[in-house]
C-alpha cells in the first residue's frame, strides 16, 4: 500500500482509508466489539493506516468500539476522530457546537473513548456560523500545543471558511463527500486546498454503497439503515434512475476486469494522490475489494468514459436529507 502525505502536517497515511462510521451506526446493524476490530485489524494487516471516527458516530459508540484495536496497534495507526455534532439521549439530533469551552470537553471525552493520549487528526466536523471559525481552530490550537492533538482539519466547510482557518493554525485535511455521484467539491474546493497545501480527504467515495451496485431495492438493506428511511438518492423515484446510472458504470467496469466499486474507487484516487478515499465497510471481502482499487490504473479515456457514464446533472436526489444538509457550511 502506498502512503502519501497528509497536507503538511507531517503524518503520512495510506492511500485508501477507512471510514469506521458504519461500524457502529447508520447502515444497519452494529458490530460488537470482537466483529469491528476484526474487520480493522483485517484493514491494518493489508497496509490501511488511516482511520476514521468521529464522537457522534454511534453517540461515542465508534470510538469506543476502536479502543482495543488502538491499545494494541497505537503506533501503527493515524486516527482522525471529530467534534461539533451533538445528540441527545435517546440518539437525536441535538445541534452543533463549535464554542472554545465545548471544544476542550469534546476533545477530552474522545481521548477517554478512545483509550489513547493523543488524536492524531481533529476534525471540526461542521461549523458552527455562531461563532467565529477564528475563535473555534483557536481553540483547535491549544489542543496541539498541548499536546492532546497532532494536526487539525474540517469538514464540510466553505472554501471562505477554509482561508479563515488556515490564517490561525496550519489545517492538514479536509473531509468531504465526493465520488462520482458527488463532484460539487471540484470546481472551487479542492483547487483552494491544493493552493493551501491540504489534503482532501474524501468520504461516501462509494455514494453510501450505491456504487457497489449491491442496494437495488429496500429488500437490500438490513436493520436500521438511514439510507432505506432518510436519504434521497436511495428513496423511491431517485433510486431507479441512479441505478440506471451505475448500469453504465458496470459496463466500464466489466471491461478493466474489475468490480463497480473499485472502479468507482480507482476514479477518485486518480483525481490525485492529495485526495484519500477512506471508504468503510463491516464485511472482509468488501474491504478486500477495496483496496484492491490501488491497483487499478485509469487513463484519460478511461476517466473520460466514467464521467461521461455519470454526468453530475443526472444523478437524482440530494446527497442529504433536509435536516442534515442545514448544517453544511456554504
Amino acid at each position: 500500500m502506498l502512503n502519501v502525505p497528509l497536507g503538511g502536517s507531517g503524518l503520512n497515511v495510506s492511500r485508501i482509508g477507512f471510514g469506521c462510521m458504519g461500524l457502529a451506526e447508520f447502515y444497519g446493524d452494529a458490530l460488537s466489539d470482537a466483529e469491528a476490530e476484526a474487520i480493522l485489524d483485517a484493514a491494518l494487516a493489508r497496509g490501511v493506516n488511516f482511520f476514521d471516527t468521529a464522537d457522534m458516530y454511534g453517540s461515542g459508540r465508534n470510538e469506543e468500539q476502536l479502543a482495543g484495536f488502538l491499545k494494541r496497534n497505537r503506533d501503527d495507526v493515524v486516527l482522525a476522530t471529530k467534534f461539533a455534532l451533538q445528540r441527545t439521549e435517546d440518539g437525536g439530533f441535538a445541534g452543533v457546537s463549535n464554542d472554545p469551552a465545548y471544544i476542550r470537553k469534546a476533545c477530552e471525552a474522545s481521548l477517554k473513548r478512545l483509550g489513547v493520549d493523543v488524536i492524531d487528526l481533529y476534525y471540526m466536523h461542521r461549523r458552527d456560523k455562531s461563532v467565529p471559525v477564528e475563535d473555534s481552530v483557536g481553540a483547535m490550537a491549544d489542543l496541539v500545543k498541548e499536546g492532546k492533538v497532532r494536526a487539525l482539519g474540517l469538514s464540510e466547510v466553505s472554501v471562505d471558511t477554509l482561508r479563515k482557518a488556515a490564517a490561525v493554525h496550519p489545517i492538514a485535511a479536509v473531509q468531504s463527500e465526493y465520488s462520482i455521484v458527488t463532484r460539487v467539491m471540484e470546481d472551487a474546493f479542492i483547487p483552494a486546498c491544493r493552493d493551501l497545501g491540504v489534503a482532501f480527504v474524501a468520504y461516501s467515495p462509494l455514494g453510501r454503497g450505491l456504487l457497489t451496485g449491491a442496494y437495488r431495492s429496500k429488500d437490500d438493506f438490513q436493520g436500521d439503515d438511514y439510507r432505506m428511511t432518510a436519504n434521497p438518492r436511495f428513496a423511491d423515484g431517485a433510486l431507479e434512475k441512479n441505478l440506471a446510472l451505475v448500469d453504465q458504470l458496470a459496463e466500464i467496469a466489466r471491461a478493466k476486469d474489475a468490480s463497480l466499486a473499485q472502479i468507482a474507487l480507482a476514479w477518485v484516487l486518480a483525481k490525485g494522490e492529495d485526495i484519500i478515499p477512506i471508504p468503510g465497510t463491516k464485511k472482509l471481502d468488501r474491504l478486500e475489494d477495496n483496496i484492491g482499487a490501488v491497483a487499478i490504473r485509469l487513463g484519460p479515456d478511461d476517466i473520460a468514459a466514467i464521467e461521461r457514464a455519470v454526468p453530475p446533472e443526472a444523478v437524482a436526489g440530494a446527497r442529504y436529507p433536509e435536516v442534515a444538509a442545514s448544517t453544511l457550511d456554504g
